[in-house]
């Protein structure tokens, strides 16, 4: 039986891979592009972003291309690569003009010029944002609409890739899993899978974030790199949210727009720990909230928003958030606490999203450019979604190669492939996954969290390999929820071990036994 060849396989419905998608469909008109989200259209880590999108505009005199290089430098800790960082903060003007044209739209003020905003450990006012504080989810809707009314892109929902198909280290297409298994075949698949955020305990992160994107890239032998840095947001709101096993992100622009940290003594502490104050870079002030918590023996810390001018009109999703807990953000402090947000690390890229398994590329959190370094700097994030998303489209459509789908035999041979996962679906009798979610995310939180050591990592390990073998599935799963178990534990363990052999601490990596930051920044590589 023959088969539909996709011209290209978006993996993941977050900013990255709906603009992909889109600037595939425009790039290579005609061309069937095909986009697979584990969840819903439009849910990811993309949505909850609410800070904003980092952006230097060519009619920001307070801003230019060097500024913002310094800054994200700086942040980085000497692991960024700068000719990824100039490349990307050169195309942003061109890029967040292009987006406009795809309905994505960014707050102005009353002469139709862009609204800028200032956060931690960026020396000038260059954020763009959107809905106030709402602008992942903003831009977010308007892509997704853009999707769905472009007959060339085609969306499957509620349906996993399981599985990559490379032959001789060229990747031809994957295993897609929604209750049945289908071979997809492509000459170009894409990862856009997001972060890996649900492997701890407390994260900003949607369910949905378990970190697939990664283990996909390691069980296909792609080069990952400098899995260790996660970045712990110091202020998500320290109430639990069971619906979305997730906590509520307070915005670093909150602190940008001047509110303070203070325990639960009603001490402002921050300059005990940086000069620069709530504005320090992230992993300070995470740290810093962690130290203090602890000092205090309480599980939060308190943000200090009382002092702001209309704090409600400018973080209008905030305060809705904070009232439906009983909080009135101009009158109450905010308790607050530290969680798992983004990560640094990922497949390894270049500016053109390929890795180093042939036809296969990766945009988004899940890829590791070089743009953040040892520590993200506020609000690139989305910056490097789009520009980066831009640059892969541009190169598929330089290459040459042949985008025109075709019917084409199956890659591999139902029996082979498709057969052999079917074989396999049968659940394990007893198996407790939320039991076994719950003990990784556990072990991640408390052993590679905020701080870390030799010890701890290890510990870490011994526990991921209890929970493996209690698992007794390192291929082939019964449901979505036991794939992304399956990819939770080759995640944390690619996490724990890069921890491991990285014996400094720089960034967002802080062992309690290494200290000191090596004269010589070097990348962890492993494949």
């Amino acid at each position: 039986m023959d088969k539909l060849k996709y011209s290209a396989v978006i993996v993941g419905s977050g900013i990255s891979g709906l603009y992909t998608a889109l600037k595939l469909e425009q790039n290579c008109f005609g061309s069937k592009i095909l986009l697979i989200t584990k969840s819903a259209l439009g849910e990811s880590n993309s949505y909850y972003a609410q800070g904003g999108m980092v952006a230097v505009l060519k009619d920001n005199n307070a801003d230019n291309v060097e500024l913002h290089i310094k800054d994200t430098l700086v942040a980085g800790a000497g692991l960024n690569d700068e000719n990824t960082v100039k490349f990307i903060s050169e195309n942003s003007d061109r890029v967040v003009k292009d987006l406009l044209g795809f309905g994505v739209e960014f707050d102005r003020d009353e002469n139709g010029n862009f609204k800028l905003t200032k956060e931690a450990a960026h020396s000038v006012r260059r954020i763009l944002h959107s809905g106030g504080d709402a602008t992942g989810r903003e831009m977010e809707i308007a892509l997704v609409k853009a999707v769905k009314e472009n007959k060339n892109i085609e969306v499957r929902e509620n349906t996993a890739v399981v599985d990559l198909l490379v032959e001789n280290n060229i990747c031809k297409g994957l295993i897609s899993f929604d209750g049945n298994y289908e071979q997809i075949n492509s000459d170009v698949v894409i990862l856009a899978t997001g972060g890996l955020g649900q492997i701890y305990k407390y994260t900003t992160n949607p369910a949905c974030a378990t970190g697939d994107g990664f283990a996909l890239a390691y069980r296909a032998g792609a080069v990952l790199r400098d899995m260790e840095f996660v970045q712990f947001h110091p202020t998500a709101l320290a109430l639990d949210d069971s619906e979305h096993q997730n906590r509520f992100l307070i915005s670093e622009a909150v602190r940008g727009e001047g509110a303070k940290l203070c325990d639960k003594n009603g001490y402002y502490y921050m300059k005990d720990y940086d000069k620069r104050e709530e504005l320090a870079p992230r992993d300070i002030v995470a740290r810093a909230n962690f130290t203090q918590m602890e000092k205090t023996n309480s599980s939060c810390v308190y943000l200090d928003a009382t002092k702001l001018e209309n704090p409600k009109k400018r973080f209008p999703t905030i305060t809705k958030k904070c009232l439906q807990s009983g909080i009135d953000i101009e009158k109450d402090l905010i308790p607050v606490s530290p969680v798992a947000h983004y990560f640094m690390g990922g497949i390894k890229t270049d500016l053109n999203g390929e890795t180093s398994v042939k036809n296969l590329f990766a945009i988004g959190e899940v890829a590791s450019t070089g743009l953040h370094g040892a520590n993200r700097l506020a609000s690139n994030s989305l910056l490097e979604c789009v520009v980066c998303a831009y640059k892969t489209a541009e190169y598929l459509k330089n290459t040459g190669q042949d985008l025109t789908p075709h019917p084409i035999p199956l890659l591999l041979g139902e029996g082979k492939v498709v057969g052999k996962f079917m074989s396999h679906t049968n659940s394990v009798a007893g198996l407790n996954l939320n039991k076994l979610k719950s003990a990784l995310k556990t072990t991640m939180w408390q052993n590679v969290g905020i701080f870390r050591n030799a010890d701890s990592i290890n510990q870490a390990l011994k526990d991921i390999e209890q929970i493996e073998n209690e698992f007794n599935k390192s291929e082939w799963c019964a449901n979505i929820e036991e794939y992304e178990l399956r990819n939770m534990l080759i995640t944390s363990k690619l996490v724990a071990k890069s921890a491991l052999q990285r014996k400094e601490s720089r960034g967002a990596h802080y062992r309690t036994d290494f200290l000191q930051t090596d004269k010589v920044a070097q990348h962890n590589e492993i494949n």
